[in-house]
């Protein structure tokens, strides 16, 4: 597995970018909602075209983020490499969805 992160600090935000293999797309972003302090996932090809752009609210619930969860496994079918850009909270806080 491929996997190569990149770390940037933008301002206020927190961001970081992980560049991962279309077989772990799904996995890698299941891992970062756990992690609970993510404020925004923004899934891009590898030519760096967004493909798709979400705010997440702190304590969604899975039946919010089917929508979501929809989205990735089309975008999974596109490609075989994307960067997936996280924006976290800047005061580090976790807030769990569970």
């Amino acid at each position: 597995m491929r996997l190569a992160v990149r770390f940037l600090f933008n301002g206020e935000r927190d961001m970081s970018e992980i560049k991962v293999a279309g077989d772990k797309l799904k996995s890698t972003l299941k891992q970062l909602l756990r992690e609970g302090n993510v404020r925004r996932v923004i899934i891009r090809n590898a030519s760096g075209r967004t493909l798709l752009d979400m705010p997440l609210t702190a304590g969604v619930a899975g039946v919010v983020l089917m929508p979501f969860w929809i989205a990735v496994a089309g975008i999974v079918a596109l490609a075989k490499e994307f960067t997936i850009v996280v924006e976290r909270d800047p005061d580090g806080a976790v807030v769990r969805s569970e």
